[in-house]
């Protein structure tokens, strides 16, 4: 024993500053500090569509898109699950029942960011939070007036929170997006609408409604005027 330091104090301090570095040496990142300047415990930011949804690598597997069936219709489409999903298949379903019957070919929802032009509202596919009906109609002027009239209709059902192609600058009328971000709670309000509606005799998609109600048209016709200017 010298200075008050035995032998045991000795081998026992060698031996914890041996472990505590041992223990250093298997946990990454514990003995080196990040370099300055370099934020600590940021999330990445996931690209976004035009709509500011999240864009999506795939379909059915760590996704939030997944193949959806569409009621009624025979249909499958892959979409964002969940509240854009419900009023997406909304849509369409009116879509097939009043306006034109919709062959599987004539279905389409999210395809991958690469194939698409992403200052354009069709990289909403990339997010699933659009769906294109018809591809090959995409051009002005594909639907007759009578059909442009319940697809108005349909439309002013929505709300506002679905726009058409139809009615952008760069015309694609076989494209139906959702119009409104991932935080605007007027999306999932909607989406509980519909879904009540659902469950409820006489709404919903597939009940026979008169689109030539003055009331209807109105509603549409305002709707019209705004998206068109928007």
């Amino acid at each position: 024993m010298q200075n008050g330091i035995t032998r045991r104090t000795v081998v026992t301090t060698t031996a914890v500053i041996g472990a505590v570095a041992a223990v250093n040496s298997y946990v990454p990142g514990v003995a080196s500090a990040a370099p300055s300047g370099e934020p600590q415990g940021e999330p990445k930011k996931r690209p976004t569509s035009a709509n500011g949804w999240a864009i999506e690598k795939e379909v059915n597997h760590v996704s939030t898109v997944w193949t959806r069936p569409v009621a009624g219709t025979g249909l499958n489409v892959d979409i964002r699950i969940g509240d854009v999903e419900a009023i997406l298949i909304h849509v369409v379903r009116r879509f097939h029942y009043e306006v034109e019957q919709i062959q599987r070919i004539d279905l389409a929802g999210w395809r991958e960011i690469g194939g698409l032009r992403k200052d354009l509202p069709e990289s909403n596919l990339a997010s699933g939070t659009a769906v294109r009906i018809r591809p090959g109609a995409s051009a002005k002027g594909g639907l007759f007036p009578a059909q442009e009239l319940v697809l108005r209709d349909i439309l002013a059902d929505c709300g506002g929170l679905v726009r058409w192609g139809g009615d952008d600058s760069t015309v694609d009328e076989s494209l139906f997006y959702i119009d409104a971000g991932p935080d605007d709670e007027r999306v999932r309000k909607f989406a509980d609408t519909l879904r009540e509606w659902e469950v409820t005799p006489g709404a919903g998609a597939g009940v026979e409604v008169n689109v030539l109600s003055p009331s209807r048209r109105s509603r549409a016709d305002r709707l019209a005027r705004i998206q068109r200017s928007a």
